[in-house]
């Protein structure tokens, strides 16, 4: 079994850390100080018991053609980044490679093959002129839903929160026999691994959550509790879930829960910094597209408005793009001798 996890971050990291001490050999496609982590240390990841470690079987930057065609590609990145590893992946793609998408937020094939008034659909805020879908044609993937907390305290060192799940289905929602093999290969290494049949409403409700709490932690900087304590900004928040879940009812991944339901579940979770803040606060570009400007296209398709849900995509996209303006402004001018900087981050389209 040849396996290779693209983005060997917290999720990626962790994921590949407990395949390989199973005994799975596992390479990684990383970058910069990660990548220089990966070769010298291997696999590491901090468990509330100590610290698990593991070799890691290759480890390439761009060029991946040294490890071939794989069996499996994990793919572990945030959604904006996807356009930018593609051609690290035509190296990696067999024509039985199977691609487990674990990205955050609506796919760039989740309308391929699910029928109803978004069919074959392909976003544009999630892959504009279709280069995804080019690249990683439906028929190689495997929908991939993460429960699990994870951090990266350092460069290729993993700290593992909570929870261990992970949803994996097919898109066209058959129980496939790859699903369940990898399944199991994936509780042999400790993970609470499920096979879905219908995998669209496990990530419909995963966003239903994520598309509030993470931007509007990121605009205002508040953690989870400060954010459900304040009765406008809840209010604000079940406002766009509403709108949201009127949107998944029309194509076809209704929500039997109500908004303050979810916030029940939030709550137990405590004081937590949402990953959106953390990238914020990093100077990282944000998740807004494939989280909340899908959201907003999918309801202009099926006619469901959508204020409130548009209203957190551009006030966060404005705090993202003032963030970086500013930061820039208290560096000074670039040198001449230096090619000038785009004037903002990756943002989805007004």
């Amino acid at each position: 079994m040849r396996i290779t996890v693209v983005g060997a971050g917290a999720i990626g990291g962790f994921v590949g850390a407990r395949l390989a001490a199973a005994g799975t050999p596992v390479s990684a496609v990383a970058r910069g100080a990660t990548l220089a982590a990966l070769r010298e240390h291997g696999w590491r990841v901090e468990e509330p018991d100590g610290l698990l470690t593991a070799p890691v079987r290759a480890v390439a930057a761009t060029d991946t053609a040294e490890l071939g065609e794989q069996d499996v590609v994990l793919l572990a990145v945030k959604a904006q980044s996807l356009p930018g590893v593609l051609p690290a992946l035509r190296p990696l793609l067999g024509a039985r490679t199977v691609v487990l998408a674990a990205l955050n937020g609506v796919p760039w094939w989740y309308f391929d093959g699910f029928g109803g008034p978004c069919e074959g659909r392909t976003l544009e805020s999630v892959d504009p002129g279709g280069a995804i879908t080019a690249a990683l044609p439906t028929r190689q993937v495997l929908g991939g839903v993460i429960h699990m907390s994870c951090s990266t305290p350092a460069p290729g060192r993993v700290r593992h929160g909570a929870g261990t799940g992970l949803i994996i289905g097919e898109p066209d929602r058959t129980d496939s026999p790859r699903a369940r093999d990898l399944a199991e290969l994936l509780r042999a290494a400790g993970l609470d691994a499920t096979v879905s049949t219908s995998i669209q409403r496990d990530i419909w409700y995963k966003l239903w959550g994520n598309m509030t709490l993470n931007p509007l932690s990121a605009l205002t900087g508040a953690t989870a509790d400060r954010i459900d304590d304040d009765e406008l900004v809840l209010a604000f928040s079940h406002a766009a879930m509403r709108e949201a879940a009127e949107i998944g009812a029309r194509i076809g991944c209704p929500i039997s829960e109500t908004p303050a339901d979810r916030t029940k579940v939030t709550r137990e979770l405590g004081a937590f910094r949402s990953s959106m803040l953390q990238d914020m606060a990093a100077g990282r570009t944000l998740e807004l597209d494939a989280l909340v400007g899908a959201v907003g296209e999918i309801g202009r398709i099926v006619g469901v408005p959508t204020p409130s849900v548009d209203a957190i995509l551009g006030l966060t996209r404005l705090a993202a793009a003032s963030r970086v303006n500013t930061s820039r402004a208290h560096r000074g001018p670039a040198p001449a001798t230096q090619p000038p900087r785009p004037d903002s981050p990756r943002l989805p389209s007004p």
